[in-house]
C-alpha cells in the first residue's frame, strides 16, 4: 500500500522539497498531498501532521516528521542515500545536521520562491556570513569526497545534497557572490532530474497559492 506525503505549497517549501527528495531517492511510494501555505499557520498543516508543519511522511505504519528523521528512515529503505564509507558518512551526516539546524539568517533574508529571480536581495552581515560557511562545507566536502562527480560526495546526489538543495535555490534566486567550485555545483543541483521536476511541478501550482509578501520583495 502506498504511503502518504504530506507537502507545503513548492514554490515556497523548502523543507517539503528536502523531504520530497528524500521520499523519491528512496524509491518510496507516497502519494503526495500538497497543502497551500498561508505565509504563517496554516491550520491544513496543524490537521495533517503531528508537529503541525511539513514535510510529514506516512509509510506502512511509520509516521515520520522533521526532514532529517524523514532521510534516516528512507535510507533504512535505501542505505545508499548517505555514503557507503564511515568517514563519509559521518561527515555527510554532520553537514546534513548543521543544514537542518541552522542558517536561520539565510533563511529569513532569503525566502524560496522558485518563481521568481532577486537578484541582489538579502545580502547583509548575517546572511553574507551564512553563504560563506554554505560555500566552504561545499568546498571543504567536494575536495575530500567529491572527484568522481558533481555533487558533494561524487556522482551520486544524496541525502546531504538534498538537504542543501533548498539552499541551491535560494542562491540562484538571490545570486550572491559565491565561489567558482560553488556555482558550479549550483548549477549541477539544479540540473538533476529531480530538482527540475520539482521545478516544474511549482510552476504548475495555481495562482491562487502565492502569498503576496513572497511574489514582491523587490
Amino acid at each position: 500500500m502506498a504511503g502518504k506525503l504530506y507537502l507545503g505549497t513548492r514554490r515556497y517549501s523548502s523543507w517539503s522539497l528536502r523531504g520530497w527528495l528524500m521520499v523519491r531517492l528512496a524509491g518510496i511510494e507516497a502519494e503526495e498531498i500538497v497543502i497551500p501555505l498561508a505565509g504563517g499557520n496554516t491550520p491544513a498543516v496543524k490537521a495533517a501532521s503531528p508537529s503541525g508543519m511539513v514535510p510529514y511522511l506516512e509509510h506502512e505504519g511509520a509516521r515520520v516528521w522533521e526532514s532529517l528523521a524523514i532521510a534516516e528512515y528512507c535510507a533504512e529503505i535505501n542505505p545508499a542515500l548517505w555514503p557507503g564509507e564511515r568517514i563519509a558518512r559521518a561527515h555527510a551526516r554532520a553537514i546534513a545536521a548543521e543544514m537542518h539546524g541552522g542558517f536561520r539568517a539565510l533563511r529569513l533574508a532569503m525566502p524560496m520562491n522558485l518563481g521568481r529571480s532577486y537578484p541582489g536581495l538579502g545580502q547583509n552581515t548575517e546572511s553574507l556570513a551564512d553563504i560563506a560557511r554554505v560555500d566552504a562545507i561545499w568546498s571543504q566536502t567536494r575536495d575530500a569526497y567529491g572527484a568522481s562527480g558533481p555533487y558533494l560526495f561524487g556522482a551520486a546526489f544524496n541525502a546531504a545534497d538534498a538537504m542543501f538543495a533548498p539552499v541551491v535555490a535560494r542562491l540562484l534566486i538571490y545570486q550572491p557572490p559565491l565561489s567558482a567550485a560553488a556555482a558550479a555545483y549550483c548549477e549541477a543541483v539544479r540540473a538533476h532530474p529531480l530538482v527540475a521536476q520539482w521545478y516544474d511541478l511549482a510552476a504548475r501550482e495555481p495562482a491562487a497559492w502565492r502569498i503576496e509578501k513572497f511574489e514582491n520583495l523587490a
